[in-house]
């Protein structure tokens, strides 16, 4: 049964958490990670991602897709503020909300290139030798061959910024993929599974340490989670999925549990009852006025789904 939402939640989204959002947005369209502070890539994105599920298309849509137009580099990537000139993971984000405005798919389609050719770094010869010794003796986990996205050019892959490149492939439009995409998408979900913690969930890393498991977080396993929904008969999936919903009710960040509320309804699954209530947590501190825990508020609470139907084959292209 998929998460329902509640009369008095839709009027704390629709008379709270949507009007406070909209007014933080910026004279130059973006909106900062707080209101009234600079605007900034990955706080517009959030803000604009839930607009975008809860209104029709208007003016501040539109003044909100002409910041992020304006702010991407010439290599195609977005930076995390436009001060900065080298891309990063944003580009991402940029991308999966660009998708849904018709005037911005020639800048989604150098996003796009961008992202598949942000080869994170790779191991030295003595360092995958290390490796495959350390993964026999179970001193660590990770296969260091699989290649993901760093959340900055030419480092080492991690969780989420693997999870945010494949939701952005996934979501764009078949013929603006770039030749490769198919197989780093492959190499990307494998790792992913391979990244993923004893118990099931993901932590920002590492599964393992000096042979030591690491503890899964919730915020990264809902991403990783949300990177694979297309693949929910994977025994992974369903094990991560119970790793979530026991961890629930004891999640009193206010960001983590809106994710999670996402999460559970993508998939399809019961919220638990004794889950805690978002309302009761904005009383208590007003979610620290953070744009992006307002957006994710917006979209457990007042969107229906971010993705109504599912592909049958994610992050395919013709000629891989």
């Amino acid at each position: 049964m998929p998460v329902v939402q509640s009369a008095s939640d839709t009027d704390f989204v629709f008379s709270v958490c949507l009007p406070l959002l909209q007014t933080a947005q910026n004279s130059d369209g973006g909106w900062g990670f707080h209101s009234g502070s600079p605007s900034r890539v990955e706080a517009t994105c959030w803000a604009l991602l839930s607009l975008i599920h809860l209104e029709p298309s208007n003016e501040q849509h539109e003044t909100g897709f002409r910041f992020l137009r304006g702010t991407q580099l010439p290599d195609g990537s977005w930076p995390s503020s436009a001060e900065q000139s080298v891309g990063c993971w944003a580009t991402s984000l940029a991308c999966w909300v660009l998708e849904s405005d018709p005037a911005s798919r020639e800048a989604v389609a150098a996003g796009l290139n961008w992202i598949c050719k942000d080869l994170p770094r790779g191991p030295s010869l003595f360092q995958r030798v290390i490796s495959s010794i350390n993964r026999r003796n179970k001193v660590v986990a990770q296969d260091e061959s699989l290649q993901g996205w760093g959340w900055t050019p030419d480092t080492a892959s991690w969780v989420e910024p693997t999870a945010f490149a494949l939701i952005a492939l996934d979501q764009a439009p078949k013929e603006l993929l770039p030749n490769g995409a198919g197989k780093r998408c492959q190499s990307a979900k494998a790792l992913l599974y391979n990244r993923m913690c004893r118990e099931g969930g993901w932590n920002c890393g590492n599964p393992m340490v000096y042979g030591v498991p690491g503890d899964p977080l919730v915020e990264p396993t809902v991403w990783a989670l949300l990177a694979l929904r297309n693949e929910s008969q994977r025994p992974e999936v369903a094990k991560s999925l119970a790793w979530l919903e026991k961890s629930i009710p004891t999640t009193l960040g206010a960001g983590s549990l809106a994710l999670a509320k996402i999460c559970f309804e993508t998939f399809a699954k019961e919220w638990p009852p004794n889950a805690p209530d978002l309302k009761d947590l904005y009383a208590k501190n007003e979610f620290l006025a953070s744009i992006p825990v307002l957006a994710w508020t917006c979209l457990a609470l007042g969107a229906k789904t971010i993705w109504p139907g599912t592909k049958a084959v994610v992050c395919t292209d013709a000629k891989n």
